[in-house]
């Protein structure tokens, strides 16, 4: 038992649709603000190659194979894309069997997570 109390507060849009909306503006943003150049850095590190597990991470997979030629510009954004979304519902699954995990829905329910928060606080 921990000394202090946990509250499990997990912020997940309801809409599954919403969070795959979300993964891709993110991706794309990504992209935009330099991932490729930052995948070209690391490959110029003759330290670093694909089998290594930071290089197999989410993304950095795809971009590695994308860079190398295997995939063209867009499969590699579908790719990465689609990775990232198998990773977030491996996420909700183990979210959903955390006991006494409370669920709000951050666009349509942030009064309940205010109230939520407020009460935690309040009963120290």
């Amino acid at each position: 038992m921990f000394p202090f109390r946990v509250l499990k507060l997990v912020l997940a849009p309801a809409d599954r649709a919403v969070l795959h909306e979300r993964i891709a503006l993110r991706f794309d943003q990504m992209l935009a603000a330099g991932f490729l150049e930052e995948m070209r850095r690391l490959r110029a590190d003759p330290r670093l190659h694909p089998d290594l597990p930071s290089m197999r991470a989410v993304g950095y997979r795809q971009a590695w194979r994308h860079l190398d030629g295997e995939t063209d510009t867009d499969t590699f954004r579908a790719e990465a894309i689609a990775a990232t979304r198998q990773l977030a519902k491996r996420q909700l699954t183990w979210l959903r069997g955390q006991f006494d995990a409370r669920w709000f829905d951050p666009a349509t329910d942030r009064a309940g997570l205010e109230a939520a928060l407020a009460a935690f606080m309040t009963r120290g």
